[in-house]
């Protein structure tokens, strides 16, 4: 099969792209490469793909030639791409743009593909608000411009099925871990503070904060999982990650084992929308893909300082 992935350079995005690859398939990237995070990380991203004979074109959703610009013949598409998280340095208009308005552009694209079996949205939890420890029927009360933008951009792609222009589903991931995980994200931060010894910016009440970090390999599993079960997964949102539930404190307790040092810790203010609790509930998951995410956090955060040995000492 012919499959498109958009945010192909990033931490998920490139995992899966090589994933499709080794299960055989044509893989296709597309990522803008902006400047949210270190272009040079996502280039370095884009080497690791382009070794595997995965190519990645650079070009922006947003872009009114989007069309002309990919190829006619994608029988999958899968978007991860996104204006991610909370950041302080991106506006309304960063979410809003990238989220909403480049989501309903590849949804044009979409349309004009004859051959295309499935569109694959990239969702978050961060549509359930405060606290996403939900089935997928729960209303979503998202705290965020992040997950507001998100919802919109699921519904916008969900609503193709609704009126059957093409079968699409929304896979809402969980705290994905791993290597390639962003700079400004938590375990990657906790690494290099360790490893550099320099203080961790943990903002405030956060410590006791839950999360179902999720190993980015279970995640895609759960995303692959799809492939030939259009028919089971149309217009359906679907949550993945781990039921298991650990604390932010665990998370900073599991780098300094892994590591053997303690971490530095400076206290910030916290941050407006960040969420309280995240327990993923899986059980559509299981029913409809037989989905059983198994790596434990300790194996998680073992690879990920790994990878940024590997990557940067």
């Amino acid at each position: 099969m012919k499959i498109l992935v958009t945010g192909a350079a990033g931490f998920i995005g490139s995992h899966a792209c090589e994933r499709l690859k080794v299960l055989g398939h044509e893989v296709i990237g597309l990522d803008n490469f902006n400047d949210y995070y270190n272009v040079s990380l996502k280039r370095l991203n884009e080497k690791t793909l382009s070794q595997k004979n995965i190519s990645i074109i650079n070009h922006d959703l947003r872009a009114t030639d989007l069309v002309d610009a990919l190829p006619k013949d994608i029988n999958y598409i899968f978007h991860f791409a996104a204006q991610p998280g909370i950041s302080p340095s991106s506006t309304f208009q960063d979410y809003f743009t990238n989220n909403i308005i480049g989501t309903n552009t590849l949804i044009d694209y979409a349309l004009t593909l004859t051959h295309l079996k499935l569109f694959v949205n990239i969702g978050t939890s961060s549509v359930y608000g405060l606290q996403a420890t939900f089935p997928e029927t729960t209303a979503p009360e998202p705290a965020s411009y992040y997950g507001v933008t998100k919802l919109t951009a699921e519904q916008l792609v969900l609503k193709q099925s609704r009126h059957k222009l093409f079968k699409s589903c929304s896979l809402r991931l969980y705290s994905v871990i791993g290597p390639r995980e962003r700079p400004e994200k938590m375990y990657t931060r906790l690494i290099a503070s360790a490893f550099n010894n320099t203080a961790f910016p943990l903002y405030k009440g956060s410590a006791s904060h839950l999360r179902s970090f999720t190993y980015v390999g279970d995640i895609i599993d759960g995303v692959i999982s799809v492939l030939g079960n259009e028919e089971k997964v149309n217009g359906e949102i679907i949550n993945l990650g781990t039921e298991v539930e650990h604390t932010t404190q665990e998370g900073i307790e599991a780098v300094e084992t892994t590591i053997g040092q303690p971490i530095k810790i400076k206290h910030v203010q916290a941050r407006v929308g960040d969420q309280l609790r995240t327990k993923a509930n899986i059980d559509k998951a299981k029913r409809l893909l037989g989905y059983c995410p198994q790596t434990t956090l300790l194996e998680s955060v073992k690879a990920q300082v790994d990878w940024y040995k590997n990557q940067f000492l």
